[in-house]
């Protein structure tokens, strides 16, 4: 477990666990949001590919994202780890619904600077309508994956619930 993808619906935790991870493996992590939007106004990283390459490239690092499209088979290739955060919306929407409402409220700046507002809760981009309305999708894209056989050489781990995440945290 040196090369790992912590993956998920948005607002599962990925981040969370990844710091943790972090934390006690002493492995870097790195933000894929953070690598993805690298300026005001939401603007993308037009390096992402580079960056997460050369990220990739060395023995160690936990990312706590599926990939972009652009990156996704990238970091599936170069992982030896997969924990995914199978979460229910049940789990999900609270978690994202307060964090949002957190970072809006705060003005908490985020990835590139930017901030969430109330404007944006009406777009469809909004964290908490996209955690609702890609729940599904994202969830059968990384079973897809996980059962490919392209990936079958990866050590995959698959929580249903945070309990079950945490408890297997503190076993580390």
């Amino acid at each position: 477990m040196e090369r790992i993808l912590v993956v998920g619906v948005t607002g599962a935790g990925k981040s969370t666990l990844a710091q943790a991870l972090s934390g006690r493996l002493g492995l870097p992590h790195h933000e894929m949001d953070a690598l993805y939007f690298n300026g005001p106004d939401w603007s993308v990283n037009d390096e992402l590919t580079e960056d997460v390459s050369r990220l990739t490239a060395k023995p160690g690092w936990i990312i706590d994202s599926i990939g972009y499209p652009e990156v996704r088979d990238l970091l599936w290739n170069r992982a030896d780890t997969v924990i995914w955060l199978d979460y229910p919306r049940r789990v999900i929407m609270p978690r994202v619904l307060r964090r949002s409402f957190r970072r809006t409220v705060t003005r908490e700046a985020l990835f590139g600077g930017n901030r969430e507002t109330w404007k944006d809760w009406l777009s469809r981009e909004h964290p908490a309508w996209w955690a609702w309305s890609q729940h599904g999708t994202r969830h059968r894209e990384i079973e897809r994956r996980v059962n490919d056989p392209r990936f079958a050489p990866l050590h995959t781990l698959r929580f249903a619930h945070p309990d079950d995440t945490a408890a297997w945290l503190t076993s580390l």
